[in-house]
């Protein structure tokens, strides 16, 4: 979870082959747990619809799945793994969270904090139990975040530590005598020893002052670090200007998980860059976790380990004592004459040297941060976790390292869709789990803060729709909360809430949920879109170098995030270590031709240094390689005047824009100074987006491809959560293109029903198919382009309708079929060439019911914090209102059936039928019509087709609503949830049936 609560600051079932970015080292092998099953194999074996209908366990949904530590009854632990197993998901990740209980004391965590002797009989519970019933589980490294563990103390070598400043200031001439000055912060309550690294004086230069940072003459630093006797020191300015005396303390940090204490004795995080740090965790878990029957049953349940986002908090600059040798191991310069433009106070920056070469030197140090952070701490617990057969899943961000080759070091890297600011954030991991060769991108999802009790899943659902469209394709829900805690009030325990006396993160799902009655219909819906991308490999049209691989910053690419992606571009992000990997190379013009088969290479200025143009000279010298091998590259910016990101050893620069001169000499290769010119140098390499559409669009897209069919997800989304105005509905023609040749005709996957159709209309030029998309805000459509016949239809390759003034053309059991809403002729034009008239016959009116019979199931609070009452309410509606807006239920929370009949005239026949369009309906729902059950109905987009069901003369409708809980909590609990406002629930409408004909073409 990236955004503080202190407001501080696919795997397939093959072997993975999980590559090394920093050190070089060697790949290590991991036997994955299951994942989706394989689409029909080419020789039409298999059965496409039951591999989309019913996705394996292994890709359905996860739930994060709080506990109060060790205070976990396993025989409860059991029923939950069935409730979620039941529910239709594939998984839990055990974590320790608790920050709604303010007294901690009553967690008892001498007896029961984290791995203790009840917390690992709950663990054993679990695995238990999930293997029984087919689902993973994951357990994270520690209790809460970030990973700390129980028996460090602040002054260990192991745990994390910081790098604080004293100074005091001297006029020209002036004379310091007296004790190193001491750091600026007191340290953290537990630190006892703190050590001096070095002392320092700097000239003061106003011209390289900033409106935060004291300028100082890089030139002028002197080490005085040799001069301190017993602690104190003696030292004479020039009298050629103000100087200032820097001291430089090396202490731990002091810094605990979040909301703790958890265990006795307390945790306290490690050191995220040494191998002490890291040994200090899997010490704890080889001697104190892992007995025999843990690691046997952690084997068997298929799960992977985790670590949340790194969220160090100090109160100078992160540490660690290998910092000095690592950075001239890596730079070939020492790194102390350089502490005053690094070192941090309180998150800011203290001092600064010129301009350029702070940029230089803070470039410098936070790539060796990243090194070190990539080598000693992820790819380290990723190896140990292969040892035990299991895998790593990871936030990897939160610091300022290189996230996107941390991605590509991780089984499973993962993105959140609360602290992340954009859609660009998750395509930047997206760059380092498909260059790696991996396959899943992980999301922990839904969280929204003060939202607690009122979270909707139309709006997860929205949340979502575009995460998945830039590159996720596994949802961890955030989260399922167990059922209870000491004190606390009903429904039960909840992780996140109440939150310092109010509403806290949303949201506690479950059984204490009355949505739980229809959650099987989420989780099938979130499963099958899980199942279509995590299918084959990943495509995206353009990789975006990123010189600085940061994550959850919100910044984007040029041209292509605000104007490309609107037209139907994909793009991610990939860093210099991704160029090292085996799959970085060129084939056909394409980069890693195996994998997401990049058509080009956009090379923008630093966003985070402001925007210069900078390469490495080994990055440029791989840039020209490829570039050689017929990769198209844009370059954005003053590249033909370059400068390297570090500071340049001596000639460095100059063989630097050597090699770039070359580079920009080849044909394939071209330089830009305005982000609006890239569409048309893309355009001028012949580079072309696989979805096109005339106009610009909120249309989102990702795209997977197989042997047998290329995958297209298309969401009418938005970039953004915080963008407004609200995404409009969508409704015109998009292009995709079939990677591969061969006969092929394109099929509609509904991800809610699980029914795979062939497409009826469309035209095609070569391997470009054009549709119809038409989209809801939020709503999503899967196309499938394969051979005919690929998911068990009947229709072969059939003519189809290339145009048609029908409102609907499909294929049925008499062939091709056009469905109109009002009497007339309709003319279609065929894929062979003929042009076919059909009559329809006279069309029903729409039919708007006027009376509604209601009966409700009201949720209370029970005699125990889990236990619930309900109250049966009967109502007659002649016009349908929110419960809010009804003096039955104004306060009302729980099941709703609404029940109403409607009469269909005597010629009704087969050839009619009807669509019934809900209109507004919060929050999840089912239909019934003549006493048989519906398939699940696009939650977004609440229309759904009942013809088959419909006869001559009365028919019943019923349609079940499931609430959120939040009206009733706000009177059962008004100390918390009083302050939020009645929200608009129930069947609101306005329903209408909108009879249709269909008749045969031809």
């Amino acid at each position: 979870m990236h955004e503080r609560i202190s407001q501080r600051g696919g795997i397939s079932r093959r072997t993975v082959l999980a590559a090394g970015l920093v050190a070089g080292t060697a790949a290590t092998l991991w036997t994955a747990a299951p994942a989706a099953v394989a689409l029909p194999a080419a020789d039409g074996s298999g059965s496409g619809g039951d591999w989309f209908a019913d996705p394996s366990a292994s890709v359905r949904p996860k739930f994060r799945w709080w506990w109060p530590d060790g205070l976990v009854d396993p025989d409860e632990i059991a029923r939950e793994i069935d409730q979620i197993a039941d529910a239709g998901f594939g998984g839990v990740e055990i974590a320790a969270v608790h920050h709604s209980i303010k007294d901690k004391s009553v967690l008892d965590v001498t007896h029961h904090g984290w791995g203790s002797r009840p917390w690992r009989d709950g663990v054993e519970a679990a695995l238990r139990r999930a293997v029984r019933r087919g689902v993973t589980v994951d357990i994270t490294l520690g209790p809460s975040w970030p990973v700390a563990m129980p028996g460090l103390t602040p002054d260990d070598e192991a745990a994390a530590q910081e790098l604080v400043h004293g100074r005091a200031m001297l006029s020209a001439g002036a004379t310091y005598q007296g004790p190193v000055p001491p750091p600026l912060r007191e340290a953290t309550a537990g630190v006892t020893r703190q050590r001096l690294l070095a002392v320092q004086a700097a000239r003061v230069e106003p011209a390289n002052t900033t409106r935060k940072e004291t300028g100082l003459d890089a030139a002028s630093v002197r080490d005085l670090t040799d001069t301190v006797t017993d602690g104190t020191v003696t030292w004479t300015a020039p009298d050629d200007g103000d100087w200032v005396l820097i001291s430089y303390w090396r202490r731990g940090s002091g810094q605990q998980p979040e909301s703790g204490p958890h265990s006795a004795p307390a945790a306290y995080v490690v050191d995220h860059f040494s191998a002490d740090g890291t040994a200090a965790v899997t010490g704890y878990w080889e001697n104190q976790l892992l007995t025999p029957s843990v690691r046997q049953l952690l084997r068997a349940a298929g799960g992977v380990f985790f670590e949340d986002s790194v969220e160090l908090e100090t109160d100078g600059l992160t540490w660690t004592p290998l910092l000095p040798d690592a950075f001239e191991e890596h730079t070939g310069r020492p790194l102390l004459p350089y502490l005053p433009a690094i070192v941090l106070d309180d998150s800011n920056q203290v001092f600064a040297f010129e301009a350029g070469l702070t940029r230089q030197i803070r470039h410098d140090f936070w790539e060796t941060v990243s090194g070190l952070f990539n080598r000693h701490h992820l790819r380290a617990l990723r190896d140990w976790a292969h040892s035990l057969g299991m895998g790593l899943r990871a936030q990897p961000y939160g610091l300022q390292t290189d996230a996107i080759a941390s991605a590509a070091i991780l089984d499973i890297p993962e993105g959140e869709s609360l602290g992340f600011k954009n859609l660009d954030d998750f395509r930047c991991l997206a760059g380092g789990r498909d260059m790696a060769g991996h396959t899943v991108l992980s999301c922990e999802a839904g969280a929204y803060n003060g939202s607690a009790y009122s979270t909707t899943w139309d709006r997860f659902l929205r949340t979502m729709g575009g995460a998945y469209a830039a590159g996720v394709n596994q949802t961890v829900v955030h989260g399922f909360s167990y059922a209870t805690a000491p004190q606390v009030s009903w429904p039960g325990f909840a992780a996140f809430s109440p939150y310092n006396g109010a509403p806290g993160y949303g949201e506690s799902w479950g059984p204490r949920q009355p949505t739980w009655r229809h959650i099987t219909d989420v989780s099938g819906y979130l499963g099958r879109v899980h199942q279509v991308l995590q299918t084959g490999t990943a495509r995206a049209d353009v990789a975006v170098f990123r010189q600085t691989g940061y994550t959850a910053t919100g910044i984007g690419a040029s041209w292509l995030t605000s104007t490309g992606v609107p037209l139907g571009w994909t793009h991610q992000f990939i860093s210099g270590p991704l160029l090292d990997l085996p799959g970085a190379i060129v084939s056909g013009g394409r980069l890693a031709p195996d994998g997401p088969a990049y058509k080009a290479l956009l090379i923008d200025g630093d966003f985070f240094y402001g925007s210069t143009p900078t390469l490495s000279v080994d990055d440029a010298g791989k840039v020209l390689k490829l570039a050689r091998a017929g990769l198209p590259v844009v370059l954005l910016g003053a590249f033909d005047q370059a400068l390297t990101p570090g500071v340049p050893a001596p000639g460095e620069t100059d063989r630097l824009r050597e090699i770039l001169d070359r580079l920009l000499a080849l044909p394939n290769v071209v330089r830009v100074t305005d982000k609006t010119a890239i569409g048309d140098a893309l355009a001028g390499l012949g580079v072309t987006p696989d979805v096109r559409h005339a106009t610009s669009s909120t249309l989102l897209n990702a795209h997977r491809a197989t042997r047998e069919a290329d995958f297209y997800y298309l969401c009418n989304g938005k970039h953004a959560e915080t963008v407004k105005p609200p995404v409009a509905a969508i409704d015109h023609e998009v292009t995709l293109r079939r990677t591969q040749d061969g006969a092929t005709v394109p099929y509609l996957l509904d991800p809610w029903t699980g029914e795979a159709v062939r497409l009826a209309r469309y035209t095609r030029d070569g391997r470009d198919f054009t549709l119809r998309v038409a989209l809801q805000p939020g709503q999503t459509m899967i196309v499938a382009l394969g051979r005919p016949g690929l998911f068990g239809d009947r229709n072969g390759d059939r003519p189809y309708a290339v145009a048609t003034d029908a409102d609907a053309v499909l294929f049925t059991r008499g062939g091709l079929t056009v469905r109109a809403s009002a009497a007339g002729t309709v003319t279609t034009r065929l894929s062979s060439g003929r042009t076919v008239s059909t009559v329809v016959p006279a069309v029903p009116e729409a039919i708007t019911p006027t009376r509604w019979q209601v009966e409700v199931e009201d949720w209370y609070p029970g005699s125990e914090a889990t236990r619930t009452e309900t109250v049966s309410r009967s109502l007659t509606l002649d016009t349908l209102v929110p419960w809010s807006q009804t003096a039955e239920l104004a306060d009302s929370a729980g099941i709703g059936r609404y029940r109403t009949t409607v009469a269909l005239p005597a010629d009704w026949d087969e050839s009619h039928g009807a669509l019934l369009d809900l209109g507004q309906v919060s929050d999840t729902f089912r239909v019934t019509v003549n006493g048989t059950r519906l398939a699940p109905a696009d939650r977004l987009h609440p229309v759904v087709d009942v013809g088959a069901l419909l006869r001559r003369g009365d028919n019943t409708i019923e349609v079940e609503v499931a609430t959120p809980l939040i009206n009733r909590l706000r009177v059962a609990q008004p100390a918390v949830f009083g302050g939020v406002a009645r929200q608009a629930y129930g069947l609101v409408g306005p329903v209408r049936l909108l009879p249709y004909v269909q008749a045969t073409v031809g």
